[in-house]
Order: structure tokens, then C-alpha cells, then sequence
């Protein structure tokens, strides 16, 4: 019983931690705020985190697992991995923010050598550079210019959310499926989703 109690405070405090990050950031974030959210007091906090640091590193790692389990990675179709992170970000903003906090606040910091975002950025890329060599994808491009550039297209309008009232007042279809369509179909011309024949007879 006890030991359930103790997971039970523990994944308050990562729950409560989640949304104090994604609205103030780490060095807006307070230790006694997430406390109280959580219902625990601050020494149960450090009890379970050494540091403020500490507790945003563990809640980065679990919310870049979920991003990456929600966004599967299929190299041969690119467009519609774009679509399941459009879709994602857009059903979770605050995991938007929250990763985007650490990319500004510790954007010059080295990674630790087990880095979650690391790792999956080079596992993705290596999926990138053998489904080039199997030809599947245009061999021209650089699998490390690939993943930010689809990236930056599927997050567009996650990491621009001020854009969305003049959207919905002139834009020529004003609703989230033709934002959505548009991602897609940049990612479609610039990595046309494709079939090894197709791809070895350009």
C-alpha cells in the first residue's frame, strides 16, 4: 500500500509538473506551485526530483517518448507521418510548449549522452538514410536536413497559435483540415510518399 501511494504522489507531481512547464517554462516554473497542484508538499517534491532542472528533464524524456509513440516514423511515407504530428500538437498544445521551453531555455546546452531526443533523432535518420539506400526516398537529400525541414512544416501552426484569428478571418478556407492539408501536401512535393520502382525510375 504504501509503495501505491508513493507512485500515486510521484505521478501527481509529474502531471502537475507537465502543465506548470508548458505555461511558465523552467525558470518560470516553481517547485511549490507544482506542490500544490499535486497535492504533496515541496520536500516530497525533492524527495522524488534533486532539482527543478531534474524534475523538467524526467517530464521531457516521458513527453518526447509520447510524441515519439503518437508520430510513428515511416520513411517511405513522409507526408502522413506530417500529418500525425500536425494532429498530435494540435490535440496537445502544452506538449508543444513544453518542449519548446527547453529548446529555448537550454538550446546551448550539450545533450546528456542519454538524451531521449538524441537517440531518436538518430534512429529516425537512420531509417531516413536506408530507406534512401533501398530507394525509396531521393538519395540527394541529407537525412539530417530532412527530419528538421518535415518537422518544421508539420509544426507550423503549433508554433505560431497568434496566426490563428486572421486564419479564421481571411484565409480562403479558414478551418484546421485545410492548415492540415496544406502540411501534408509541402511535405508531398518536397518527399513524395513513393515505391522503390518509382523512386529508381526518376
Amino acid at each position: 500500500m504504501r509503495s501505491h501511494t508513493a507512485a500515486d504522489t510521484r505521478d501527481r507531481i509529474v502531471t502537475a509538473a507537465i502543465a506548470e512547464f508548458a505555461q511558465y517554462g523552467i525558470a518560470g516554473a516553481r517547485v511549490d506551485r507544482i506542490a500544490k497542484e499535486a497535492r504533496t508538499s515541496k520536500e516530497r517534491v525533492y524527495a522524488y526530483f534533486r532539482s527543478k532542472e531534474d524534475l523538467y528533464a524526467f517530464v521531457a524524456r516521458q513527453e518526447l517518448t509520447v510524441v515519439a509513440a503518437a508520430s510513428r516514423l515511416d520513411p517511405t511515407d513522409l507526408p502522413a507521418y506530417a500529418g500525425r504530428i500536425f494532429d498530435f500538437f494540435l490535440s496537445h498544445p502544452e506538449h508543444h510548449r513544453l518542449v519548446a521551453w527547453g529548446r529555448l531555455e537550454l538550446g546551448d546546452n550539450a545533450p546528456a549522452p542519454d538524451d531521449p531526443l538524441m537517440a531518436a533523432v538518430k534512429d529516425k535518420t537512420e531509417q531516413l538514410r536506408k530507406a534512401q539506400e533501398d530507394g525509396y526516398l531521393d538519395p540527394s537529400w541529407d537525412p539530417f536536413d530532412i527530419l528538421p525541414l518535415v518537422h518544421q512544416i508539420a509544426t507550423a501552426w503549433a508554433t505560431q497559435p497568434e496566426l490563428a484569428h486572421v486564419v479564421k478571418e481571411q484565409a480562403r478556407t479558414p478551418d484546421t483540415a485545410a492548415r492540415r492539408a496544406a502540411a501534408v501536401r509541402a511535405v508531398q512535393l518536397l518527399f513524395p510518399a513513393t515505391t522503390r520502382n518509382e523512386t529508381a525510375s526518376q
